[in-house]
Parts: structure tokens; sequence; C-alpha cells
């Protein structure tokens, strides 16, 4: 779905496991013990090893982990965001395509 803010247009889309929207992955045991971070409603992934990772994003200020929920926004110039589903419709409105 696109959405605007601020006059600028950006792909938003709720995050689901499997569609590429993440940048990457941490192991849950590393996010939890190198962390400063709430991680009561990361999204979390069992792989077929058995450990569990944390899908996250890349943005200029560092890595942000992806929470249950979570709307992922690629601004025009493919800058990222993770919005929470209890925000993104106060800051994104729905547009026509």
């Amino acid at each position: 779905m696109k959405c605007i803010r601020t006059e600028m247009v950006s792909d938003v889309e709720k995050y689901e496991v499997g569609k590429g929207l993440e940048d990457g992955f941490e192991l849950w045991a590393d996010v939890v013990t190198k962390g400063w971070i709430v991680t009561d409603s990361l999204v979390k992934i069992k792989r077929e090893d058995g450990n569990i990772v944390c899908p996250y994003i890349v943005h200029r200020r560092g890595r942000t982990f992806i929470s249950e929920g979570d709307y992922i926004i690629t601004d025009a110039d493919g800058t990222k965001h993770a919005c929470g589903e209890d925000k993104i419709f106060s800051r994104y409105k729905m547009i026509e395509e």
C-alpha cells in the first residue's frame, strides 16, 4: 500500500516473515545479552538448526529490530523505518494508486 507523510510517497507493508522486508537477522541470545532494548514483542523466528533469530532493518541510526504488528516503511529515497500498528495510520494516510 502507498501512504503520504509530509509530501513524501512511501511504500508501507505490514511485516511478515518471508517477504524479504528485513535487512538481516540477529540471534535472539545476542539481542537479549548485548542490547538495551525491550525484547517482549520482538518477532522471533526459529530456524531449522534450533537457533532463534530476530529480524531487523538498517538505517542511518543503526539497526531497528522488528516487533509483532510492525509496518515497514520504505521512503522514495530508500530509507527504511519500522512503525507500530498503533501509530501507522495516524502518521500515514492511504492514497489511491
